[in-house]
């Protein structure tokens, strides 16, 4: 019985621990993403789950879907300006049942036509791990120009 209690204290403890390191990176990537929109002088509207859109040009055209297949142009960046990607002039298409789960949230505010940025939390880009050169629990900004919902 004693060992079972130990057990239990344990685990609680170990499942308490991590959520509030959890919680304690997404209040990180929050704070970085405001500080960004404030030094920037950004029109930001916080879009949900920690995702920040912002509209530069408004399209005409349609909405994507969350599983849409779209055209973008877009480029990659830290919040200290650095690139980590982009797609070039071409743009690249792909479904955004594809991507990082913040593009998934972000690219369906965008019509057809319109540009603007997505300031996503590490949580919805690429997590804690290092993937393809992007550190862990990196926030993610990317300038989006929509072409067209394929």
């Amino acid at each position: 019985m004693k060992h079972l209690l130990l057990f239990l204290l344990v685990s609680f403890a170990t499942i308490h621990t991590a959520q509030g390191q959890k919680r304690s990176q997404v209040e990180k990537d929050n704070e970085k993403i405001l500080k960004y929109i404030a030094d920037n002088g950004l029109d930001a509207m916080d879009i949900g789950s920690g995702v920040y859109y912002v509209n530069e040009e408004t399209g005409e055209g349609d909405n994507p879907h969350p599983s849409s297949r779209v055209h973008v142009v877009y480029k990659g960046y830290y919040t200290n300006g650095r690139v980590f990607d982009e797609s070039g002039q071409a743009g690249a298409r792909f479904s955004l049942d594809e991507v990082i789960l913040g593009w998934k949230i972000g690219i369906p505010f965008f019509k057809e036509g319109g540009r603007g940025k997505l300031l996503i939390p590490s949580g919805l880009g690429y997590g804690n791990r290092t993937r393809n050169g992007i550190p862990g629990n990196s926030v993610l900004i990317f300038d989006i120009h929509l072409i067209e919902v394929l």
